[in-house]
């Protein structure tokens, strides 16, 4: 858990000033969340920067990198462990330039904390807990009522404007709604809708953070979802999953329509970003796959392959890092699969997926069964799970580096100088060793090689004859 900060400095804050507890940790203490606290943040009121700069040195290491907004990094050890805080000038600020990346800041030691948490996007972050000296304890400071909001269980934002000033709060709600189940409150919701496309101003990689808060804080981020999609966010932010709403599945497999069934996915995703991201776009192509069949029903033929290419094109839109987007969208490509494979197919599944993504791809064939609605089971798929575990013990050859030729050894063999030709011999080995492993010797490797090699050059030579020809 968390520290707080040293007594010792506190009194030293508080024969100047005054000292508050504000942000995330002071929330979660009300809502009595289970989750450790990570991080604590604090506030002093009537010191000006330069003074609390020099009061904090006696006590431990400072780190002036937010002066411009009147923010200290204060690091103190324990037990030679390093706690770092973020302490704080009472500030007012709203966001500006392109993409709401930057901000207007003006902080002064005169403010008081009420000016402080009347800037924060919502009533129950908008709370802070005065720390005093000796038996005195904490003193809670509530302004704008967080606390009776933590009671109705819903969120409210401090200001009409609060959306306006900052378009990601917009996320925010939704994240926070999920997060912590909460209601948005009417008023508040309203300004979301009214607002939405405002979204549209902010940054990229600042709707991925909300998005990836969403699908890794929220037990279920599907509601988050459903309130991006009521309130008219989600046709600005992934209008990719809003032309799923409403897209029947018929044939019997499916309980509900594309859009529900997704969410529904994601929820019974175990809280992996890389999970349930894939979860999230592993049918977003099913509306333009989508095609009757006689009789009724509809098939989605081949909607993995260009759920794969959506997800990256949406994924590199958000600004997601290369390898994320790499192994999200080998999930959706694959999740497909068939589990009444034999031991070759399993390990050309294994090899095509990758050792360390093949049990997220097991699970995402659980939770889309489950998502399914049709009280489906997945003994199938524990049953193909206990065939990859016993599998990998054998330790058969799944890359180029468990191959006992590598690239060098055949460059040497060949005289080759590294090309294509050199990696599509060591594909036709690895194919040839998925087959049978036991195959994986030098000298079987490279009976194999120098066939391939031969079949090469002659199928060379034939395509020349017939050129002249």
């Amino acid at each position: 858990m968390m520290c707080r900060l040293s007594q010792k400095a506190v009194d030293d804050i508080l024969r100047k000033g005054r000292i508050y507890e504000v942000g995330g940790a002071v929330r979660d203490r009300f809502l009595d969340r289970k989750t450790p606290v990570k991080d604590r943040d604090y506030l002093v009121t009537g010191i000006p920067y330069d003074e609390l700069t020099r009061i904090l040195k006696q006590h431990g290491r400072v780190d002036l990198v937010g002066r411009s907004f009147g923010v200290i990094k204060f690091t103190q050890f324990r037990h030679q462990n390093p706690f770092t805080f973020d302490i704080t000038l009472p500030r007012r600020e709203h966001s500006v330039g392109v993409g709401h990346r930057d901000f207007d800041v003006s902080f002064d030691p005169g403010l008081s904390v009420e000016d402080d948490l009347a800037r924060r996007d919502f009533t129950i972050n908008a709370m802070a807990l005065e720390v005093a000296g000796g038996p005195d304890g904490e003193a809670l400071v509530d302004p704008l009522h967080g606390m009776v909001d933590m009671e109705k269980r819903q969120l409210r934002m401090t200001s009409p404007s609060s959306f306006e000033e900052d378009p990601l709060r917009m996320m925010r709600a939704v994240q926070f709604a999920a997060r912590f189940e909460f209601v948005i409150e009417a008023d508040t919701f309203a300004a979301l809708q009214r607002h939405a496309g405002l979204i549209t101003s902010v940054s990229a990689e600042r709707i991925a953070e909300e998005i990836n808060k969403l699908l890794t804080l929220a037990e279920r981020p599907s509601e988050g979802f459903r309130l991006m999609q009521t309130s008219g966010l989600m046709k600005h932010v992934l209008p990719e999953l809003e032309v799923c709403v409403g897209v029947e599945q018929p044939g019997g497999f499916h309980a509900y329509d594309v859009f529900e069934h997704i969410l529904r996915t994601v929820d019974a995703c175990p809280t992996r970003l890389r999970l349930r991201l894939a979860a999230l776009f592993h049918d977003v192509t099913k509306p333009r796959a989508k095609r009757p069949k006689e009789g009724g029903g509809a098939t989605f033929y081949g909607h993995e392959v260009t759920g794969a290419r959506v997800a990256t094109e949406v994924m590199t839109r958000l600004r997601y890092p290369k390898d994320m987007i790499r192994d999200v969208c080998v999930l959706i490509e694959r999740h497909m699969f068939t589990t009444g494979v034999t031991d070759k197919g399993l390990r050309r599944l294994v090899r095509r997926v990758g050792v360390e993504l093949i049990y997220e791809l097991l699970d995402l064939r659980r939770a889309d069964v489950i998502a399914q609605g049709m009280g489906g089971t997945t003994e199938d798929v524990d049953e193909f799970e206990a065939n990859i575990r016993d599998e990998l013990l054998r330790k058969p050859p799944f890359g180029y580096s468990d191959l006992a030729l590598n690239g060098d050894d055949i460059m040497a063999m060949f005289k080759l100088a590294p090309s294509r030709e050199v990696g599509e011999i060591l594909d036709y080995l690895m194919e040839k060793v998925l087959d049978n492993p036991e195959d994986n010797t030098r000298d079987i490797l490279e009976t194999y090689a120098r066939e391939f090699h031969k079949s090469q050059i002659e199928a060379n030579d034939i395509g020349s004859c017939k050129e002249t020809d």
